[in-house]
């Protein structure tokens, strides 16, 4: 239909039975399931869709990963019997690696949506009613109005990003490996980025305020990859603030508390990602804010009309595939199959910096203060043969409840994220050791030591005590 604006002007609004705002992970999942289950589906998005993940997050990364794993396996091959040598790293042909990775995912996934016959509306979107969002001047009515505007790169107060000062988005497009490198934060973005710089023959020192490397993960793991990164000559300052940093054309200076200083190409800002929701109406159609993430109840509803939020920009774990199942959900709850909510406890968490980090559920610490009595164990990957045939090092956590479910799965070692979802089952099933203890793990592989672990756990251990 057409509205007559005051002045003269004319509107076009479009009903559909979804409105999505943003395209990432989030927003086009609930795009692509609503169109599946036959809702008329419209998605408003200012860049590409895909949204951070794909173009300038999780895939991007990885594959900048993939290449400094390869960059290690070859120095390292002489252990193997192999000889090979090093010749150099060519950071244009990592890049172009890395870009026909996303320009090939990209394509599938434009073509899926234009498949599913989605309307993808380019430019800049804005919620100005509780049914309605606007993009340059057009607006767009849904029935039903799905929030997916993401995340950005944080920086501190104070701490402006330009030059040799950068976040990952600018890190992820530099045609040169920094001959040495300040890291700013010890989360997951820091530690993958400080890893893979180590790789490609980066000097590191990362900068944590808190005791801990990825601070959010059980301690066990945190120290585990601490003891890994001063084997792999991976700086870190721990429980130390940031107080400045100057920089001129060749280089920074980064000056912490109690005035200690370090040198560097680069410095850095990554100290996690806040939610884009700042001037989108959000506020202003009556949503609830909170440090600016939009608050929701279990099935993700903001409260206002038939409004949801999802992704990023709710409170909790900001993770992709978090947002990529919360879209799944609000599509099916708008569509009335009354799914099951997601639950943050039951989300696989991995970052995949050398040795990889992977845990899903409660930390011991949390697993106390939630259930009281604990019963934790520790399963060395050297007990493993296949990750003894990688080379690998690092171990298998369980924490359970007293004589309960195993309520926390905790890895450290390579190739743990591809273990993780046997302990998302775990979990989420909420498993016994006994029960786990009875399941046939292939031999030799890693996910063997997950098993082993469970047989400990479970009172009869075979290749380590108890």
């Amino acid at each position: 239909m057409v509205r007559t604006r005051s002045g003269g002007a004319q509107v076009t609004e479009q009903d559909h039975d979804v409105v999505v705002l943003g395209a990432g992970s989030g927003g086009y999942a609930a795009a692509l399931r609503a169109a599946e289950l036959g809702l008329s589906v419209a998605m408003v998005e200012v860049d590409k869709v895909g949204g951070t993940c794909l173009h300038r997050g999780c895939i991007p990364t990885k594959a900048l990963l993939h290449a400094a794993e390869v960059a290690d396996a070859v120095r390292e091959a002489g252990a193997f019997g192999v000889s090979a040598s090093l010749d150099g790293i060519d950071v244009p042909k990592i890049n172009a690696y890395k870009d026909g990775v996303v320009s090939r995912l990209y394509r599938g996934l434009a073509g899926l949506v234009s498949s599913r016959k989605i309307e993808v509306i380019p430019g800049w979107g804005r919620l100005v009613a509780p049914d309605t969002v606007e993009v340059e001047g057009r607006r767009i009515t849904g029935k039903n109005i799905v929030l997916a505007t993401g995340s950005y790169a944080r920086t501190l107060p104070g701490l402006e990003i330009g030059g040799r000062v950068i976040t990952s988005d600018q890190a992820l497009a530099m045609d040169w490996v920094p001959a040495s490198a300040v890291v700013l934060g010890g989360g997951v973005i820091g530690v993958e980025f400080a890893s893979a710089w180590r790789s490609l023959g980066a000097d590191v020192t990362v900068v944590e305020a808190l005791d801990h490397l990825v601070p959010n993960e059980d301690e066990a793991l945190s120290k585990g990859l601490e003891r890994a990164f001063r084997k792999r000559g991976i700086g870190y300052q721990l429980g130390t603030r940031f107080e400045s940093v100057t920089q001129d054309e060749t280089g920074v200076v980064v000056t912490l508390e109690g005035g200690k200083q370090i040198e560097a190409e680069v410095l850095l800002v990554a100290v996690g990602r806040g939610p884009a929701t700042a001037e989108l109406g959000y506020a202003e159609q009556g949503l609830t804010l909170d440090r600016g993430f939009v608050v929701v109840d279990e099935r993700l509803r903001t409260g206002v009309g038939q409004i949801y939020a999802v992704g990023d920009i709710t409170p909790g774990l900001q993770l992709a595939h978090r947002g990529f199942a919360h879209g799944i959900f609000v599509a099916e709850q708008i569509a009335g199959l009354e799914p099951a909510p997601v639950v943050d406890s039951t989300i696989p968490r991995v970052t995949y910096c050398e040795p990889q980090v992977a845990s899903v559920g409660l930390t011991e610490a949390e697993a106390r203060e939630q259930h009281g009595e604990v019963e934790t164990l520790e399963y060395n990957l050297g007990g493993n043969g296949k990750s003894q045939i990688l080379g690998t090092t690092g171990f298998v956590k369980l924490v359970r409840a007293k004589d309960g479910p195993i309520v926390g799965v905790h890895m450290l070692g390579a190739r743990m994220g591809e273990q993780i979802s046997e302990g998302q089952l775990i979990v989420s099933w909420e498993a016994f050791p006994e029960d786990v203890a009875t399941l046939i793990h292939a031999h030799p592989t890693q996910n063997e030591s997950l098993g082993e672990a469970a047989l400990a756990l479970a009172g009869k251990p075979l290749h380590s005590h108890a």
